[in-house]
């Protein structure tokens, strides 16, 4: 995987948290989400309008599928992370809890896609695993007020992405990153205006630092994090993408330490330390068979990450 995509992907994405958090002060989550995807959504749908070609070709499953994987990757997720960093848990926390999604893809990989995962790379996700119970324990008991099942909540969302992961894996239908970002994109404004408007909160609120927020999330967070998850995704498959998501917690701790004050004590570090040490041993987990199939397409693919479970 190429190292400059897994940097920007790791920078873009826990941009997410900190978008979210500057955002929390000013607005519920619903009205930050509904204003990150509604003039997105249409800047989007009227970009499409002058793309036709990309469209050519996709019949009414696909676009529905696409729109069913928006709903989870990005309503599902999103609305789980927001809502557990307006409960107060930390936007570090939240990140690592949502960083537990490799040991969920490995562990569904093998009778969801026919992929295995290498001893070692199991035990690397188990490691990943300790340092996220470490870095839990230590933000639960850092005196903050936070109700301890508010740290249930990213992990739903966690759980949510991952099944978008696997119905995106499935799919054989090619379809370009432009159009299943503004079908994704298109499906989360409907549901968060929707929803922002039965319970009274579509009005966005007159001070500056909500609609920086928005821009912030707009830009980095969707464009940048959710665009070169796919990108990576398409590239080397479900296993690697998902590890990257421990480098996630590292940098959200540190951009929410510098711009919060959030806890950053020895616990914290060391629970971090474990979560690299994870990706490291994942990454050169892999064997040296043949070159793997994509969870895709069954295509050769140059990730060594996994092979085909049952062929030769």
């Amino acid at each position: 995987m190429n190292i400059l995509f897994s940097l920007a992907f790791a920078l873009c994405w826990s941009s997410g948290f900190i978008g979210a958090k500057l955002g929390a002060g000013s607005a519920s989550a619903l009205t930050i989400l509904m204003w990150r995807f509604l003039p997105l959504a249409v800047v989007l749908v009227a970009v499409a309008a002058l793309m036709r070609p990309a469209w050519r070709g996709l019949t009414a499953r696909d676009v529905t599928r696409q729109a069913v994987i928006g709903v989870l990757s990005q309503s599902g997720y999103l609305l789980s992370v927001y809502y557990a960093i307006q409960l107060g848990v930390s936007s570090g926390t939240t990140a690592l809890i949502d960083g537990v999604q490799p040991l969920v893809a490995g562990a569904l990989a093998g009778p969801l896609l026919g992929q295995y995962v290498s001893g070692r790379q199991w035990i690397g996700l188990g490691l990943g695993l300790s340092g996220v119970a470490v870095v839990t324990l230590a933000d639960a008991a850092a005196g903050t007020g936070v109700a301890r099942w508010a740290y249930a909540v990213p992990l739903l969302g966690m759980l949510s992405l991952v099944a978008a992961t696997f119905l995106e894996s499935r799919s054989r239908s090619r379809v370009a990153p432009s159009v299943s970002l503004t079908v994704h994109c298109a499906t989360s404004a409907v549901l968060f205006s929707v929803l922002a408007l039965c319970t009274g909160v579509a009005a966005p609120p007159a001070e500056t630092g909500f609609w920086v927020a928005v821009a912030w999330l707009v830009g980095l967070s969707t464009f940048g994090g959710y665009g070169l998850y796919w990108l990576i995704l398409r590239r080397s498959g479900v296993t690697k993408v998902n590890t990257l998501m421990f480098l996630m917690a590292p940098v959200t701790a540190v951009w929410g330490a510098l711009m919060f004050g959030e806890p950053f004590g020895v616990q914290t570090a060391l629970g971090l330390a474990v979560c690299l040490a994870a990706v490291v041993l994942v990454h050169r987990g892999g064997g040296r068979g043949e070159p793997a199939v994509t969870a895709a397409r069954g295509e050769p693919s140059e990730n060594r990450w996994s092979r085909p479970a049952g062929r030769a």
